[in-house]
């Protein structure tokens, strides 16, 4: 199973991004070996590089929005009472479960000019004017603010809740003894449970930039990319680059970079993991 859902696609994927693979071949079968052709072409390509570099800025906003807002749902979650407590972590488990099309089109219709109730709730507080025929779609502060909220509203509860289960295991000795030496509670923080945390938040910050690094749903359906290609991230540019120009060898190339991108990551993690054993 896994040799034909992922060895075999993944190497198709490393062949085709060697070929001149595009709509006539997937008519007449009939494709080039160009070797690094796809790559050269792509590196020489200033939208490559500005796509890049949007990913990258886009992917530090949005995990750092969401490891902030998980700790402090995680923290949160410490000091409430049992029903308090199956209350939020039911509901981050429902915002957790439900699919990205689906979240990201209600998000959509949330922000549409003239009848989103965003623009509506904004334009009564007074405090921006009269927002309610405002396109967040075609304004590039916007759009990606929009988009940075639903990114962090669908992964503040897995990091919360991953977050919340490794304090569970933190012994309650350590933070008594901490405040008994009389070290404040930022100092507690700061001293006793991040070090604690440490693995646990390598893990979830590392998931984090896999998952935003790769984000497409929510991009495409909130703004397609746009305006003038103002949110255009790599996911984007290699959708439009080989199901809508169809220059799909092109487009695999792109993957493939990308793919390496996040294998380095991991790699950095892993090595990361590995010197902390050792440090312990």
């Amino acid at each position: 199973m896994l040799l034909a859902f992922t060895v075999a696609p993944i190497a198709f994927l490393i062949f085709t991004s060697f070929t001149d693979y595009s709509q006539r071949t997937l008519f007449t079968g009939r494709y080039e070996f160009v070797g690094a052709e796809q790559y050269s072409t792509l590196v020489a390509d200033p939208e490559f590089w500005w796509a890049l570099l949007r990913s990258v800025l886009f992917t530090t906003a949005m995990v750092t929005g969401s490891i902030v807002v998980g700790t402090g749902v995680a923290r949160l979650l410490t000091r409430l009472t049992t029903v308090m407590r199956t209350v939020v972590t039911l509901v981050l488990i429902l915002a957790w479960a439900m699919p990205t099309v689906a979240s990201s089109l209600v998000w959509k219709w949330l922000f549409q000019p003239g009848y989103g109730v965003i623009n509506w709730l904004l334009t009564q507080t007074g405090l921006f004017g009269d927002l309610t025929n405002t396109d967040w779609a075609n304004n590039p502060s916007l759009a990606y603010l929009a988009i940075w909220l639903l990114v962090v509203w669908q992964a503040v509860p897995f990091i919360a809740l991953t977050l919340y289960a490794a304090l569970t295991q933190m012994p309650a000795e350590l933070q008594a003894a901490a405040r008994m030496d009389g070290a404040g509670e930022w100092r507690v923080w700061w001293s006793i449970t991040l070090p604690f945390l440490r693995p646990t938040l390598l893990l979830v910050t590392l998931m984090s930039v896999i998952w935003d690094f790769n984000v497409f749903n929510q991009i495409w359906l909130v703004s397609a990319g746009g305006p003038d290609s103002a949110t255009t991230t790599l996911g984007i540019f290699a959708y439009r680059t080989a199901f809508v120009t169809f220059r799909i060898g092109q487009g695999a190339a792109l993957s493939v970079i990308t793919t390496a991108i996040l294998v380095a990551i991991t790699a950095f993690y892993i090595r990361s993991m590995l010197r902390s054993g050792e440090d312990l």
